[in-house]
């Protein structure tokens, strides 16, 4: 399976939502909560150059929030970036 990172805050339900679209499918994850961490937070707004959260990262790849990462999912996109070749 591929690397999921997911920076999320403790009060966000879009985070609850990708971290639950994720675990249906079986798929490990790392969350970086940036609600308690300010220097991951200035890290996620480096390589997004966004402060909303989520902030999903599939093998390093930068895939968006969770609309980007619902998106995805209906247009059958999701599976083959959670697999590793």
């Amino acid at each position: 399976m591929a690397e999921v990172v997911i920076y999320s805050t403790g009060y966000c339900g879009y985070c609850v939502r990708a971290k639950q679209l994720f675990e249906r499918k079986g798929v490990a994850f790392t969350e970086v909560m940036v609600d308690q961490d300010p220097v991951q937070r200035e890290l996620m707004e480096k390589l997004t150059g966004l402060r909303t959260v989520p902030q999903i990262f599939i093998d390093g790849k930068h895939v968006g929030g969770y609309h980007d990462l619902s998106a995805l999912e209906r247009a059958g996109g999701l599976d083959p970036l959670l697999q590793r070749t």
